[in-house]
């Protein structure tokens, strides 16, 4: 199961914090699947390598991610450590990705509230960078915010990567998908 987090509605659909969702309509674009409204999420499937992968975008916004993966989880009977969680990072430069097989939310609202609902951090997740350009105070406007023109026009290869690293968790696990792609 791959989860991005993001919010739903027009007003969130091309901002920093929504990087999941776009990681998963691109991985769905490439699938050429389409996502479906459902129990608390979009979802898509498909199979690949005889593998089932399940796509789910919450819809319980940022803040209430965890009612939605919980749900998901129970639904699908998926283990939390075959899960990846996609998010936005501001401790990380715009464009590096990096996957961890479990650790903290480091103040990541969504993260927190998966947390939460779960009873514990151990499932991976893939942090993509979305830098920390923003004036003190002003976090909550900046993530909130659309990327600026230098950030689009690169956004499309970083993305390209956290696809690649999605599949990879997806075949071989989260341990040696770090080998590969973390730097």
């Amino acid at each position: 199961m791959i989860v991005g987090l993001g919010n739903i509605g027009g007003e969130y659909e091309l901002t920093r914090h929504n990087i999941g969702f776009l990681v998963l309509d691109q991985l769905a674009d490439k699938q050429k699947v389409k996502f479906s409204m459902d129990r608390h999420a979009y979802k898509a499937e498909y199979t690949s390598k005889g593998k089932q992968i399940h796509l789910i975008k919450p819809t319980t916004y940022m803040n209430l991610s965890g009612k939605a993966v919980n749900y998901w989880l129970k639904d699908l009977k998926i283990e939390p450590e075959n899960m990846l969680v996609i998010l936005d990072d501001i401790a990380l430069p715009f464009g590096k990705l990096r996957m961890r097989p479990k650790g903290s939310s480091a103040g990541h609202n969504g993260l927190k509230d998966i947390e939460a609902v779960l009873g514990n951090q151990d499932y991976p997740r893939l942090r993509f960078g979305i830098g920390d350009n923003y004036p003190k105070g002003r976090q909550a406007e900046y993530v909130l915010s659309g990327f600026d023109k230098k950030e689009f026009e690169e956004l499309a290869s970083y993305m390209e990567k956290a696809c690649a690293m999605v599949e990879s968790f997806c075949f071989i696990g989260a341990e040696k998908t770090m080998g590969m792609f973390n730097s």
